[in-house]
């Protein structure tokens, strides 16, 4: 999350009427069955993680998700069980400075995490961000790893960013900078490098994202805003046609990530105990194979993918189209207070 302290106030005030409409939509939403197994809808119960702005799906340990806080946390990872919630392991990252804004998590086919301090919570006032990579632990518990540092700029500019994706495949990290007005999608060097700066480059344009994720065959790239997701086809490094993705209505909507085996998608938010909601991916067959596109009419619900029908999906829409009405009126009151 990268809002300054009037917008934040500013954001509470004028969607305090839109949260009764979204309170109200999830009281009516029908209940999910709690089965215990992994990889289904959970709430975040480690009273230390308040701001959870990315996750990754272990690909070691599973039902794992990996998460992390946003600013002010300091260098720690966590491991949540999605079968209870509970964190089951903390990661402290050694040898990299002190983490400014923290605010992606993704998995490389190397095996490495890879975590994206690349917040800028003044919008382009850092001429550098970080990256943090270290090996997915084998065994989960608490441990201080060293971690592996890269220095990162844009080659047109500073900028803020709250998504980094790992491609499945090549291992090339891109990063997707967030703007009001339209973001851009960035592409990293063929590897990073600890010796010299590694210049990152426009190669798409892409709406306001705050998380994305690649799908394990690296064929389809998800990005996720506060009320929409969208899909776009990836090729060769470049996005192709796009469309809508069915994703839940949460209070804040800030990460996103596939399951390992590509079935479905998770949805995270911020805040104490948050929600972290399974949307299943209609004609995915589970094995990891050939994804298929999350679109938003695959059979999922917003109450974790399962029943809801048509009439979640017109509340949900009905409540999505008041919230951003709200914020089209922050946007409007902070360029206003800007020109003044």
């Amino acid at each position: 999350m990268t809002m300054d302290t009037w917008s934040m106030r500013s954001y509470l005030t004028v969607t305090g009427a839109a949260a009764l409409f979204v309170l109200a939509g999830a009281a009516a939403a029908p209940a999910t069955a709690d089965d215990g197994s992994a990889d289904r809808s959970f709430t975040i119960e480690d009273p230390r993680i308040t701001e959870s702005s990315g996750l990754a799906a272990s690909r070691v340990h599973p039902g794992i998700y990996w998460t992390h806080n946003d600013s002010e946390d300091g260098p720690y990872v966590y491991a949540v069980d999605s079968r209870t919630g509970k964190t089951v392991a903390t990661i402290t990252m050694r040898g990299v400075g002190a983490p400014r804004d923290v605010e992606a998590i993704s998995l490389g086919p190397d095996g490495n995490l890879y975590v994206g301090d690349i917040g800028d919570n003044l919008n382009g006032s850092w001429d550098h961000v970080w990256i943090y990579r270290f090996p997915e632990p084998k065994v989960l518990k608490d441990a201080t790893v060293r971690a592996t540092q890269f220095d990162v700029k844009y080659a047109d500019g500073a900028r803020n960013a709250e998504a980094l994706m790992v491609h499945p495949k090549t291992g090339r990290v891109y990063i997707a900078s967030k703007n009001e007005d339209g973001g851009g999608l960035y592409e990293g060097p063929a590897e990073l490098s600890t010796g010299r700066t590694n210049v990152f480059r426009r190669v798409g344009e892409v709406p306001w994202v705050t998380d994305g994720a690649f799908s394990p065959d690296g064929k389809e790239l998800v990005l996720r805003s506060y009320f929409s997701a969208r899909g776009y086809a990836f090729k060769d490094g470049r996005l192709g046609a796009d469309h809508p993705v069915h994703a839940p209505l949460q209070g804040q909507s800030e990460s996103v990530t596939y399951t390992a085996d590509g079935s479905a998608l998770m949805f995270g938010s911020e805040g104490a105990r948050s929600e972290v909601v399974r949307v299943d991916i209609a004609g995915a067959d589970g094995s990891g194979g050939d994804s298929k596109s999350p679109s938003k009419d695959g059979g999922a619900s917003a109450a974790g993918g399962a029943g809801g029908g048509d009439s979640e999906v017109k509340g949900s829409t009905l409540v999505g189209a008041v919230v951003l009405a709200a914020v089209g009126a922050l946007v409007f009151m902070n360029r206003r207070r800007k020109r003044g």
